[in-house]
């Protein structure tokens, strides 16, 4: 059993930048890759980026090149910086823990956090 809680959410301005963080709960936190996802009103939930075990990452198109997602295992935590925001960015982001690294789909994870709301302004 993994219980996770995300926070660093907030307002910012475009161009602006935030770090979301996602404390995990579980001795066994390592053995599980991590994801981001995202949703916003009226919209299904997307993924935005993923790290394995070891610390290998995969974005979406959307965010790559401006977020950057890391692990640590010794804290049990993993960091998305995100960096050059838009109003498009504008949702609130799910971290979530599955058994599979490289999978974009939301069922694919097994467990998930409460959720942090990002506000991105123009």
């Amino acid at each position: 059993q993994v219980q996770l809680v995300e926070s660093g959410g907030g307002s910012v301005q475009a161009g602006g930048s935030l770090r979301l963080s996602c404390t995990a709960s579980g001795r066994t936190f390592s053995m599980y890759a991590m994801g981001w996802f995202r949703q916003s009103s009226g919209k299904e939930r997307e993924f935005v980026a993923a790290v394995s075990w070891s610390g290998s990452t995969q974005y979406a198109d959307s965010v790559k090149g401006r977020f950057t997602l890391s692990r640590d295992n010794a804290k049990n935590e993993v960091y998305l910086q995100m960096n050059s925001l838009k109003s498009e960015d504008t949702a609130v982001y799910y971290c979530a823990a599955g058994q599979m690294f490289g999978r974009i789909w939301p069922v694919s994870y097994n467990y998930w956090g409460q959720g942090t709301q990002v506000t991105v302004s123009s």
